[in-house]
């Protein structure tokens, strides 16, 4: 009887100490939860270091080298987490990709990127800002450098933690561009580039998003506004993946395969227009094959759209990876040369620090990235493949015309105007539409100041975007001055 009465107080007992048990489980897990990230960006950065000076060899400038390696692999985790998001958001905001697939996608690309097409990148670094000799001179080249990629890396982690698509590139002009004025004076500042960077971020965000808006009027206009939206993508659709292809190897030789063999401007664009007339006549039987049994609605043309915006999202991260590893290698690999007694002149970039850069972008992104993948394919405004596309291709499209013309752009501003000239447009056009009803059914429309017009960009989104894109320069360039102040202090 007594054993009888123990066995339901014992397991009472045990249950009350396994609900504790699993209680103190769940609420460990959620609390190391936010740390595996971080954790994880940690050991890598170390192991970057480590292996920096394993490889340098014993030197005195072995300690140097691995720090300047560990904030070179810190700098590549930021890229990975703010800058994919560009090429990315737009196919995750419109569902044409997953956010898992997005990161496998992206994370192969970019390494192959980095590693197959990103060697020429050390005078991506300054752009001319300051002028190396006069660095060279002061003795203190190896510190500005260093100065500088701490600064951006601290900046673009800043603008990712706040939800703030930055130039990265920026980034590191601002950070050379402070501690390049503090070692070598106002004198040694190239103005005139500044001034260019400057008046970039107005035109090309303003060029990207007409671009897009352009595109996405001729889409309407073509496609989704005519009776037989199916005929009518029959007609176009191959025209518009044929524009994409021939658009994005004109952009690929341009920012990718142009740093293995020498390509002009007007070779790009004849392989483009190449490509993207074989594009358009290999698209027009698959497009009238996919478009067979379609019903005659707006939600059956995302389909025509949605592989073609999968292919551009991974050639955006391929020229990404090419030409954006620069911003976190190329500092690294000036600083390498420099502790060999070579300041200003050609540098070549080891091996081991591509594979630090293209292994950092990887990680930043499988990491970090999500977070600014949602907020840019899907917080701003909405997006669907057809407006995907179109932010897309108005990107490549308008660094071809930047490049035409010699613009210091970022690829980040443009890609984020594109976006706003989207849903902006989308503005425009519902209030048009919605005059041009009322005025079919002569109903008098209400007075300005009665009516409120239908907001589908996110106005907190602009504001705060556009303010990160403006403090990126003074911001890194202050903080690479006061690293830089630092250093020299206890050096």
């Amino acid at each position: 009887m007594a054993e009888h009465d123990f066995e339901p107080r014992h397991l009472e007992t045990l249950d009350r100490d396994l609900g504790r048990f699993s209680a103190l489980e769940r609420a460990s897990g959620y609390i190391a939860r936010p740390l595996v990230a971080p954790g994880i960006a940690l050991v890598f950065i170390l192991l970057s270091g480590l292996a920096a000076a394993l490889i340098f060899g014993q030197s005195s400038t072995t300690l140097i080298v691995a720090c300047a390696a560990a904030i070179g692999a810190y700098m590549a985790l930021n890229i990975g987490a703010n800058d994919v998001a560009n090429n990315m958001g737009p196919a995750v905001g419109a569902n044409a990709l997953s956010m898992g697939g997005a990161i496998l996608i992206a994370a192969i690309f970019e390494t192959a990127g980095a590693l197959i097409a990103g060697g020429d990148v050390v005078d991506t670094i300054s752009k001319g800002i300051v002028a190396p000799e006069s660095i060279a001179a002061s003795g203190e080249f190896v510190w500005v450098m260093m100065a500088a990629l701490l600064a951006s890396a601290l900046w673009v982690n800043v603008a990712t933690y706040i939800g703030a698509p930055v130039s990265t590139t920026h980034a590191v002009v601002g950070g050379v561009l402070g501690s390049g004025m503090i070692a070598a004076g106002m004198a040694s500042v190239n103005w005139a580039m500044m001034g260019q960077i400057v008046a970039s971020w107005v035109i090309s965000p303003a060029l990207g998003a007409a671009a897009a808006a352009g595109f996405l009027w001729f889409i309407k206009a073509r496609i989704i506004y005519r009776d037989d939206k199916i005929a009518a993508a029959r007609t176009w659709v191959p025209v518009l993946i044929g524009v994409m292809s021939g658009t994005f190897a004109a952009y690929l030789a341009l920012k990718g395969l142009n740093n293995v063999i020498k390509i002009t401007m007007g070779t790009a664009l004849l392989i483009g227009l190449g490509v993207g007339i074989g594009t358009w006549l290999v698209m027009i039987p698959v497009i009238r094959r996919q478009s067979e049994g379609l019903e005659n609605r707006n939600k059956s043309l995302k389909v025509l759209f949605a592989i073609p915006l999968v292919v551009s999202a991974a050639l955006l991260s391929f020229a990404h990876g090419a030409n954006d590893v620069a911003n976190a290698v190329g500092p690294l690999a000036a600083i390498v040369e420099a502790t060999s007694g070579n300041v200003g002149g050609a540098v070549s970039v080891p091996l081991w620090v591509m594979v630090i850069g293209a292994f950092g972008i990887s990680f930043g992104l499988l990491l970090f990235g999500p977070h600014m993948i949602r907020m840019v394919g899907q917080q701003i405004t909405k997006l669907n493949p057809m407006r995907a596309y179109c932010v897309s291709l108005s990107a490549a499209i308008t660094v071809i015309i930047a490049s035409w013309f010699g613009m210091p752009v970022s690829s980040t501003h443009i890609a984020i105007g594109a976006i706003f000239g989207v849903g902006f447009f989308r503005e425009w056009d519902a209030e048009r539409r919605l005059k041009t009803q009322l005025r079919e059914a002569e109903v008098p429309a209400l007075p300005p100041e009665e009516r409120s017009r239908r907001k589908l960009v996110r106005r907190n989104h602009v504001l705060a975007i556009g303010a990160a894109w403006v403090v990126t320069v003074p911001a890194t360039g202050i903080l690479s001055a006061l690293i830089f102040l630092i250093i020299r202090f206890f050096d």
